[in-house]
């Protein structure tokens, strides 16, 4: 398998204004769960591939550090429909309260930035978990990955809807 390096993020990349990823994608939910479970899913050995998140759309992913994770921490990931692997690296852990990563690089080109961010939030007598997705095409695939922004909203949105599933059956 041939990897594609991809420039690093950070934080800047979730906001609006210069640094930011043209392509952001937020998924706020409430979870019927204390941000303790949200946070020991998140950090676990599956991490949100133990979310159901819909035919075709699971993910499979691998820590490739020790724990205990933080900062720096590496994964590699196997996005839905074996379409694409990234390998992550973490530039925020928050113990108990989230983390984020960057792809530093993928088996397909085509993405020039890709970052995530993960926040949990006490909500009542569950959680509030906030998603951020951030993708920079590369130059010659802005206008393709433009075209699949309906279908990104939507497989993305799946996920969060994952989670709601997850937590309402852990109980």
């Amino acid at each position: 398998m041939s990897w594609h390096r991809l420039e690093p993020a950070d934080a800047s990349i979730f906001e609006t204004g210069p640094g930011s990823a043209p392509q952001l994608y937020r998924f706020p939910v409430r979870l019927d769960a204390t941000p303790e479970q949200v946070w020991t899913s998140l950090a676990s050995d599956e991490s949100i591939s133990a979310w159901p998140m819909g035919p075709g759309l699971g993910i499979g992913l691998r820590w490739t550090s020790p724990r205990p994770f933080g900062i720096g921490t590496t994964r590699e990931v196997r996005l839905p429909f074996r379409a694409m692997t990234v390998r992550e690296r973490f530039f925020r852990w928050d113990e108990g309260k989230g983390y984020s990563f960057y792809v530093e690089s993928a088996n397909r080109p085509g993405i020039r930035r890709f970052a995530e961010n993960y926040e949990i939030e006490p909500d009542g007598a569950g959680a509030r978990f906030t998603w951020t997705i951030a993708i920079e095409p590369a130059p010659r695939a802005d206008f393709v990955l433009g075209l699949t922004r309906p279908v990104n909203q939507l497989a993305f949105g799946r996920v969060a809807a994952g989670a709601k599933r997850h937590f309402a059956k852990s109980r």
